[in-house]
């Protein structure tokens, strides 16, 4: 009996040995292979990357060997990168697609594969369900996926070493004003969280003289018993340093770099939220740049009441990067961002890009020449506050169907003392409440976790839409 294997919401996820095992690695890897030839873009070879996960590198080779069995030509990353440069070299050397192993921002114990189209982005969900089904069907015929020896693959020259990120990063510098930033004298702390980031920022902010200093940069797949995803209960230690030592800005990346997290210079976690917002106003006021925002669900209302001022249209999507790229397809999108970090301006890549967004950051501050807040705080004394937090509550496999089961007969007049004026059931529950207030409680796509979000005008009415959100989900401390 196979493992049931399902892309979430970027990827295909699993417990490592349980789930993510080398059988469905294989597995996933020919369906992937099978997808190109049944696309006709095979011939054009495949890009594949890895992670700083728990044997990454291990899986990343099978998924090489097996492409290689199956006559199709990979460009093989040669040391850990992290996911926007497979994407990048995805579309620079006209792949027609990438894979990167990783679980991205995922607790230790899991790994997983993303899969890039040629494009330099996300599968989309349709090409997602369509492999889903083709591997289903391949499973159920017993076509055992091809494989061969990574070792005379490479001899073979079918497998050939090399090195995405030093194109990645010369795009990056390409797209970051770095005459603005130096002699700026901003300095900056950057926590990669262990993972893939680690030197990428340094690398590019030291060539101008602007002092970094990185930690949590060491090799460590256990990622200090947390799981890398870069939210405020991860970066304690990135917090503390940052107004310990007088640093301007931290920065943080997640496990495979392509979301973001910021602090700010007294030390206080800058949310994806607050990032999103000040980067689209320094693109539309300062760059000049146009186009449609697109956020997830679960984005900020600063967004829209923002983009009223600019007349720019905003879009929502259900959670997951693949939904905004098919937007950022279309064409005339600006960017678009997710609660969880990753953010993408369409005129780099269709993909999150948490290393050069962060770098914006920099930018912004050395052309307004205050600190990250005091911009944010522009906003607010045009648009008013805007406050935002997220739990996550672990859920039983078995216990979901009852806590859907409580969210879809739930339809409240108000919550927390503020009037219902409307649900958005795109993905999970939404209850608009006003103009600055919302609450959110949705499943997670890559864990057995129920996450509820809220926004509103102060932290105590943050606090009490959260507490209504467990109660709705039958959830109590």
């Amino acid at each position: 009996m196979k493992s049931e294997i399902k892309f979430g919401t970027d990827g295909w996820r699993g417990v490592i040995s349980r789930d993510f095992t080398f059988e469905n690695v294989r597995w996933v890897s020919q369906t992937v292979i099978d997808y190109l030839k049944k696309e006709h873009l095979h011939g054009k070879g495949l890009v594949i990357g890895y992670d700083r996960r728990f044997l990454s590198k291990e899986y990343a080779q099978e998924v090489a060997s097996v492409a290689a069995a199956n006559g199709v030509k990979v460009f093989m990353g040669k040391n850990f990168v992290p996911t926007p440069a497979v994407s990048w070299a995805v579309k620079e050397k006209n792949a027609a697609g990438g894979i990167m192993v990783t679980a991205s921002h995922n607790p230790p114990k899991y790994n997983g594969i993303k899969f890039k189209e040629a494009f330099g982005g996300s599968a989309l969900p349709e090409t997602t369900a369509l492999i889903e089904n083709m591997l289903e069907k391949r499973q159920q015929e017993g076509k055992e996926p091809l494989s061969g020896s990574f070792g005379d693959e490479v001899a073979k020259g079918n497998i050939i070493d090399y090195d995405p990120l030093e194109s990645y990063l010369r795009a990056v510098r390409n797209f970051v004003d770095l005459d603005k930033i130096k002699g700026s004298g901003i300095r900056v702390a950057y926590d990669p969280m262990h993972g893939a980031g680690s030197g990428s920022i340094g690398a590019i902010l030291d060539e101008i003289g602007i002092e970094v200093r990185e930690i949590r940069g060491d090799d460590n797949p256990g990622f200090g018993g947390i799981s890398p995803e870069p939210i405020d209960r991860n970066l304690e230690k990135l917090m503390k340093m940052v107004a310990r030592e007088n640093y301007d800005i931290g920065l943080a990346t997640d496990g495979d770099a392509d979301r973001i997290g910021a602090v700010d210079g007294e030390g206080k976690f800058f949310n994806s939220h607050r990032i999103l917002t000040v980067l689209a106003r320094h693109l539309i006021e300062e760059r000049g740049m146009q186009g449609s925002i697109i956020k997830t669900v679960s984005g900020t209302a600063m967004i829209d009441h923002m983009s009223r001022k600019f007349g720019l249209k905003v879009e929502e999507t259900p959670i997951g990067f693949k939904h905004i790229c098919k937007k950022m397809l279309k064409g005339g999108v600006l960017l678009g961002g997710e609660e969880s970090g990753g953010i993408g301006i369409t005129s780099h890549l269709p993909e999150r890009d948490g290393i050069l967004v962060g770098l914006l950051l920099v930018e912004i501050m050395a052309v307004k020449g205050k600190g990250i807040y005091d911009v944010l705080e522009e906003v607010f004394h045009e648009f008013g506050p805007f406050h935002y937090d997220r739990i996550d509550v672990e859920i039983k496999k078995e216990e979901m169907a009852t806590v859907r089961s409580l969210l879809e007969s739930y339809h409240p007049q108000s919550i927390a003392g503020m009037k219902v004026k409307g649900e958005n059931r795109m993905d999970g529950v939404k209850f608009l409440l006003g103009e600055r207030s919302w609450l959110l409680i949705r499943a997670s796509g890559t864990e057995p976790v129920l996450r509820i979000y809220a926004e509103s005008d102060s932290p105590e009415n943050v606090k009490k839409l959260l507490d209504e959100g467990k109660e709705a989900a039958g959830l109590r401390d």
